[in-house]
């Protein structure tokens, strides 16, 4: 009775309000225009699509951007899964409300929002709009609390060495479709003790779990945990949360001095800043009371991604409690705990590297999870018995990919994850007893964020290509019936003149293929000749091809035309590719970049050799600084966030000798080659006019790194500039502050049109 009630209430939703305005008419071209940097601040970004468990809605989350106040703003919204109905908003508060998750009746829509503490909501499920015992040693009972008051943000600055804790969900994410390459450096999936974290003690304020029933009302605070709550997970009879927050020392005792005491290498963390006491642990919050009792403890790791067994009875985390977490290590591992606190912990994994994405077989026997055998290994997924012992590799012939957002389907005869292969990203399956792979979604997409729902036997997951941002799908497990839920950005896109993109493939170093991917600029005619930007993807374990990239877009109406590659180096091509740049950075690399710029010169005689620019973040500043110390084809670069002296770097950067797997040894062993490798090494040969862009609270690559660039570039008479965003980190060009964002973006085109066009007059965006 009571899930027919609440499914009733689902479908009014749709029902009493007004239906969704019409698409806008597609425009004559004509009366379009060309893209800017300031439609970022038009633009709505979807993410975290979770479908109902009768398949019948989708809730997902909605980013949109306030210009004047300068943050991003995040709603619940709920689609119907047929398509057949306009999606709803589903929270209404001035706070910004994530990481939707269904009760397992469906009845009851749980999210994180950090909401002001006498305030117990302003959402409400009628209201909408219409869319366009710690197991910290070995398992003795942890504290609870019982409803605790919530405090005001802790002191930054503690005296004890930390490591981070998990992101507080407080910082509306940026959603995947900004400025930025492909995938990430990091394993995906795979937390490490570096990256587990990313709440600074400065931040605020704390976002705690909320429920709202579909029935309406206004929504209850599930949680009140001091430090607020990271991530949470339902369990199986809908009577608890397994939840993740950061705990230390200074939550009892406030220190008694300011000054930061460490005694491990592993002290700061981009996103975070510097690390303070408090570590990420597993609670497990009773939904009715609001009663919370500590799982996990420790002072010296971080637990984080709890995952209910089938039954209930336990739960599955990832930890770096083994080994060094905090000196040089990046081994992570799966273990599994008693929900109620009884009893030790089972360790599930065994590599000596990172271990992660603990998932349940539907039978509770099995946990399947991520894992990386060596430093220079692809990770593969691994099949482990719940009660421990010996990890299997699930071994599938063709699978030389990096899999992330692992789930069990079909009643455990099948896993299916997401992967990047060759300029793409898709949905394969696994069938686990066959050990047969099978790519599920095709075309020149890329899909991401795919969740699935057993009973209903449907999935949902976003997509776009080069000219489009994401949007909603939903479709049968097996790739079939696809339907689009949500036509995101369509008013801006029916303004915009938008430019195709030509894929090529080339030969590059050692006769490899080579995938490279050209644009053309916006009003191109025949007989004229146009200006080339190469862009360099960071990582370099990253990938470029069918995806949004705003600022491509706008360097094509600029007049411009943009060729983007995928060197050695990059993921989506196996692991001897990825691998192929190990020891050499600027090397084969270089090659394979170089030979693709010559390979579209030939291919498109109206590309104007005479006026090519370069530019790229990271990795791909990385190569842009090598570059114009190795050549002067270019007339202009624009270089960020990145790397010209290894020697410095590594003793500066949040990952303490993170270059050792890149070079084959760590700095000492290979003192020549990191000095050898450095772009700053041959700063004398520099002539290119370049534009140096860098966030103050960089801890991926330290300011310091522009800053010796900068100096040496000037020493040696280069035409040279320097940028500094300040309050910003390594992540700028993805979740930068919006107003910074877009003034990075006109910061390259300002040089480019300076150099490039050759507009003396060109005005600098500080000056504007």
């Amino acid at each position: 009775m009571r899930k027919t009630a609440c499914r009733a209430a689902a479908l009014a939703l749709f029902v009493l309000f007004a239906p969704l305005a019409p698409l806008v008419r597609a425009q004559d071209a004509a009366a379009k225009r060309g893209i800017t940097a300031e439609d970022y601040f038009a633009f709505e970004f979807v993410g975290d699509p979770r479908i109902s468990p009768d398949g019948r809605l989708v809730a997902y989350v909605l980013t949109t951007v306030d210009q004047r106040q300068n943050r991003r703003q995040s709603s619940v919204w709920l689609a119907d899964a047929e398509g057949s109905r306009p999606p709803r908003q589903f929270t209404t508060s001035p706070q910004s409300s994530t990481s939707p998750r269904w009760s397992p009746d469906g009845c009851t829509l749980a999210f994180l929002s950090s909401r002001p503490a006498d305030s117990s909501s302003s959402s409400s499920g009628g209201t909408v709009a219409t869319q366009s015992g710690t197991a910290g040693t070995q398992g003795t009972a942890g504290a609870s609390q019982s409803a605790p008051t919530p405090s005001s943000p802790p002191n930054a600055a503690t005296n004890t060495p930390g490591a981070a804790a998990t992101q507080s969900a407080a910082q509306t994410p940026a959603p995947a479709g900004m400025p930025g390459a492909i995938g990430t450096a990091t394993t995906p999936g795979v937390p490490s003790a570096l990256a587990v974290a990313a709440a600074g003690a400065d931040a605020a304020p704390r976002a705690q779990v909320y429920a709202l029933s579909l029935d309406g009302g206004e929504a209850r605070r599930l949680t009140n945990l001091k430090n607020g709550v990271n991530s949470f997970q339902w369990s199986p009879d809908g009577s608890r949360l397994a939840v993740t927050t950061r705990t230390g020392p200074s939550d009892a005792k406030p220190p008694s001095s300011d000054v930061r005491h460490y005694r491990n290498t592993s002290y700061k963390f981009n996103d975070t800043g510097w690390f303070d006491d408090k570590r990420s642990h597993v609670w497990i919050v009773d939904v009715a009371t609001g009663g919370a009792r500590q799982l996990t403890s420790g002072e010296d790791w971080n637990d984080s991604d709890p995952r209910w067994s089938p039954d209930g009875r336990l739960v599955a985390f990832v930890s770096d409690r083994t080994g060094h977490a905090f000196d040089e290590s990046r081994n992570t591992d799966v273990w599994v705990v008693n929900a109620d606190g009884t009893g030790g912990l089972t360790k599930i994994s065994d590599h000596d590297e990172a271990d992660g994405s603990p998932r349940w077989s539907p039978d509770g026997k099995t946990i399947a999870f991520v894992g990386v055998v060596s430093q220079r290994d692809h990770p593969k997924i691994w099949l482990a018995p719940a009660s421990g012992g010996s990890s299997s590799r699930l071994a599938v012939e063709g699978l030389d990919l990096i899999p992330s957002n692992l789930e069990w389907a079909e009643g455990g005869r099948a896993l299916y994850f997401e992967t990047g292969i060759r300029g793409e990203t898709h949905l394969f399956r696994v069938d686990v007893a066959a050990r047969k792979l099978r790519q599920v979604t095709r075309g020149p997409r890329a899909i991401r964020s795919v969740q699935m729902d057993e009973r209903s036997r449907r999935m949902v997951y976003a997509a776009n290509d080069f000219k489009r941002l994401d949007d909603l799908y939903v479709a049968e497990l097996d790739g079939g019936g696809e339907r689009q839920l949500t036509r995101l950005n369509a008013k801006l896109w029916g303004q915009l003149r938008l430019q195709e993109v030509e894929r090529l493939t080339y030969k590059g170093a050692d006769g490899w293929d080579v995938d490279g991917f050209l644009v053309k600029p916006l009003g191109w005619q025949e007989g004229r000749k146009y200006p080339l930007v190469l862009s360099i993807h960071g990582g370099p374990a990253a990938m470029y091809g069918v995806d949004w990239f705003h600022e491509f877009q706008v360097y094509a109406a600029k007049g411009w035309a943009v060729f983007y590659t995928n060197p050695r180096g990059s993921t989506g091509y196996g692991q001897k590719f990825e691998r192929g740049i190990e020891g050499e950075w600027g090397g084969k690399d270089y090659v394979d970049v170089m030979s693709g710029v010559e390979a579209v010169l030939q291919k498109h005689p109206w590309l104007d050799r005479g006026r090519m620019g370069v530019t790229g973040g990271s990795y791909g500043g990385y190569l842009t600084n090598w570059i114009v110390g190795h050549t002067d084809i270019f007339k202009a670069a624009v270089t960020l966030r990145s790397v010209v002296n290894f020697v410095s770097d590594e003793g500066t950067r949040d990952g303490a000798y993170g270059h050792t797997p890149d070079f084959g040894g760590d700095l000492f062993e290979k003192f020549d080659l990191y000095w050898e490798r450095s772009p700053l090494k041959y700063a004398r040969n520099v002539r290119t006019p370049i534009l140096i862009l860098h966030s103050e609270n960089d801890q991926r690559v330290p300011l310091e790194q522009a800053e010796q660039w900068f100096r040496a570039l000037k020493h040696f008479g280069a035409p040279a500039e320097f940028v500094i965003f300040p309050r910003e980190n390594h992540n700028l060009t993805r979740t930068g502050e919006p107003k910074h964002l877009v003034e990075s973006l006109n910061w390259q085109t300002y040089w480019f049109e300076r150099y490039l066009d050759g507009n003396a007059r060109a005005v600098p965006p500080d000056a504007r």
